[in-house]
């Protein structure tokens, strides 16, 4: 007899936890990319608004890196936004990583 071929139920779902990681991230990023192009079209000269843009980004990442590795501990959920909110909070705590060495090297 031929098996069936039809849905898939499962009681996975998507962590809310997971989806903030992963938006905490994109706004890191976000934040840190709109403060660097600034600087950038301003000939170098930050303002001090663009510092505490820079530490609200370092806050961000660091809350929405404990949640994404929270959230991909939970077995019962899927795993995508998880792993992306892991990836782009590591990715914005490396751009912070990256311009405080670029500028302590000034």
């Amino acid at each position: 007899m031929r098996k069936k071929k039809g849905y898939i139920f499962t009681s996975k779902r998507h962590s809310k936890s997971a989806v903030m990681a992963a938006v905490l991230g994109v706004i890191s990023l976000a934040g840190l990319g709109v403060v660097v192009f600034r600087a950038y079209r301003n000939d170098g000269e930050a303002a001090v608004g663009y510092g505490f843009t820079g530490l609200f980004a370092l806050l961000f990442s660091l809350v929405g890196l404990g949640l994404g590795i929270a959230a991909a501990r939970d077995k019962d959920c899927y795993r995508l936004f998880p792993v992306l909110g892991i990836l782009l909070n590591l990715a914005a705590l490396g751009s912070v990583s990256l311009i405080l060495y670029a500028g302590a090297r000034l």
